[in-house]
């Protein structure tokens, strides 16, 4: 049995984390918090509260960013660009030091308009924490390119942002091939 965890905010809470245990089978033990891990101090405190969880692990699976992005009050991100780094690298940092197999998860687009979330912002985190993260020997899981290539038909229209049956198929899949070739199986 290969013990996995899903870490992330609600694109994996009610979205891809729903199927990904289905698509691995029998074979994988998935763990993955009822809560949304929002954005990345939240996701630090998740960290904490689930450590036993992440050290049997063989792989952990993780995303934070969609939260850090959104320009709640017209001045920025929520979390600004060289804080969000500093969190994602320690966060990083953290799960390497329980689980040598790691996988994070691009932020994935919005439809832009009648939310606080914004696709520049979007793009330029995972521009910014991609390359770091890579350099630490975290696999990327590139969900935003798949999502943008298909956002009309991916992303729900009523809120712009979470995943239609559809996104949430083809991230689940994708997620579940990654950890799947992670884990050697």
């Amino acid at each position: 049995m290969t013990n996995v965890s899903l870490f992330g905010d609600s694109i994996r809470q009610i979205g891809y984390g729903l199927k990904v245990p289905q698509l691995l089978g029998s074979s994988f033990r998935v763990f993955q918090p009822d809560d949304n891990c929002r954005f990345t101090y939240y996701m630090l405190r998740m960290i904490h509260d689930c450590r036993r969880e992440i050290e049997a692990s063989e792989v952990v699976h993780y995303n934070c960013g969609s939260w850090d992005a959104c320009d709640l009050f017209g001045d920025g991100a929520f979390t600004p660009l060289d804080e969000y780094v500093r969190s994602m690298l320690r966060i990083t940092d953290l799960l390497h030091g329980m689980c040598k197999k790691l996988v994070f998860a691009t932020t994935t687009p919005v439809l832009e308009g009648g939310t606080d979330q914004v696709n520049a912002l979007i793009v330029r985190e995972n521009e910014a924490i991609v390359p770091l993260l890579s350099a630490r020997g975290v696999v990327i899981n590139d969900l935003y390119t798949t999502v943008e290539q298909n956002k009309t038909r991916f992303i729900k229209a009523e809120d712009r942002v979470h995943l239609t049956e559809e996104g949430i198929d083809a991230c689940a899949r994708q997620t579940a091939d990654i950890i799947r070739e992670l884990a050697g199986k």
